[in-house]
């Protein structure tokens, strides 16, 4: 294999030029440039590249940091991180994603610094550890998703109105006639949830109604698929309360749950129940009939903004605070009617 000695006897220049044509650190003629690269190419020299990273004090990696929890990747994480790779190879960045369990993180012999220049941070918790550490260790982050309280000021982030949202797609439901409304929600403790939940209340109050004590749930934060989470939670919610009329679901898997609980109780979608999801994922499309009502949260978008945030950050001494909100949008489908007529 060759060595950087090999290169610089090859083109006839000293070892810290060659150097210097691979870290760009100091300006070198156009001539000697190309003469050391043809050298390296001759002699399929590559330059070792942590060793380049400990000398630039840069890795060229951003990481993707996803709970644990999460390791299951359903379409929204997979379209945002899309949108992260597509920004990553447009300014010569790889990426590093990292879902590494909490029971893990705790073992002392799995304890080391990620190498990374920056990361992005996804479903944020209320006293979440990983940002209260990156903080400690001086590491530039961005988050997606609404910051927990005490670093709502402190941390750049990239989020959908998610508050909003909820009131809208409940209101949407209110408007039809539904008064009865299941909400399947995130897991509780997520700042995610807390914001949906109080849209949701919002939709109600804004009516003059009351929603119904124990209509929200929250989906256990482990050891509980969405689509079992759903199927448990309606079937059982919708076996005991016959006036639920409409359910709304966290995610697309959640709501494919809910449609296999409808049709176990005998329940016709959406003549008898109405189900909406906080999500719009053409890979699942095919199992919904009728297609389902969603939400189009734009995940690549997401991903997107967030990883140029943490290159602004990564490119300037001076940091400072931003947030960008990415508009969402309903996509009305077939899933959602008014609730039947109930004769004496």
């Amino acid at each position: 294999m060759a060595t950087i000695d090999d290169v610089a006897k090859a083109s006839g220049v000293s070892k810290g030029t060659v150097s210097n044509v691979f870290s760009r650190k100091r300006p070198i003629s156009k001539e000697v440039t190309e003469r050391v690269l043809a050298a390296a190419k001759a002699l399929h020299y590559k330059p070792n590249y942590w060793a380049r990273s400990l000398v630039n004090r840069s890795t060229r990696i951003l990481g993707l940091n996803i709970r644990g929890e999460s390791f299951q990747f359903g379409q929204f994480h997979l379209s945002l991180m899309n949108g992260v790779l597509r920004v990553c190879y447009e300014h010569g960045y790889r990426l590093l994603v990292n879902t590494l369990s909490p029971a893990y993180l705790s073992r002392v012999e799995h304890i080391a610094s990620d190498p990374v220049d920056g990361e992005i941070l996804l479903d944020p918790l209320e006293g979440d550890e990983r940002i209260a550490d990156r903080f400690h260790i001086g590491l530039p982050v961005v988050i997606v998703g609404r910051p927990p309280g005490p670093y709502e000021g402190k941390v750049s982030y990239v989020d959908n109105d998610n508050i909003g949202m909820a009131a809208q797609v409940t209101r949407y439901l209110l408007d039809l006639g539904h008064r009865d409304i299941l909400f399947l929600n995130a897991p509780a403790g997520s700042t995610v949830s807390a914001d949906r939940g109080a849209g949701y209340a919002a939709a109600f109050w804004q009516a003059g109604l009351e929603p119904k004590s124990g209509r929200m749930l929250y989906k256990p934060l482990q050891d509980s698929p969405s689509h079992a989470f759903g199927y448990e939670s309606a079937l059982a919610a919708l076996a005991a309360s016959p006036d639920v009329t409409a359910v709304i679901a966290d995610t697309d898997t959640m709501a494919l749950g809910v449609y296999k609980a409808a049709e176990q109780l005998g329940l016709r979608i959406p003549e008898q129940l109405s189900v909406f999801a906080f999500s719009d994922d053409s890979v699942l499309s095919p199992e919904f009939s009728p297609p389902l009502t969603g939400v189009r949260l734009h995940a690549d978008r997401l991903g997107a903004e967030a990883t140029r945030l943490l290159l602004e950050q990564l490119g300037t001494a001076e940091k400072s605070v931003k947030r960008v909100l990415v508009p969402s949008e309903l996509v009305i489908r077939g899933s959602c009617a008014p609730p039947a007529p109930i004769y004496p």
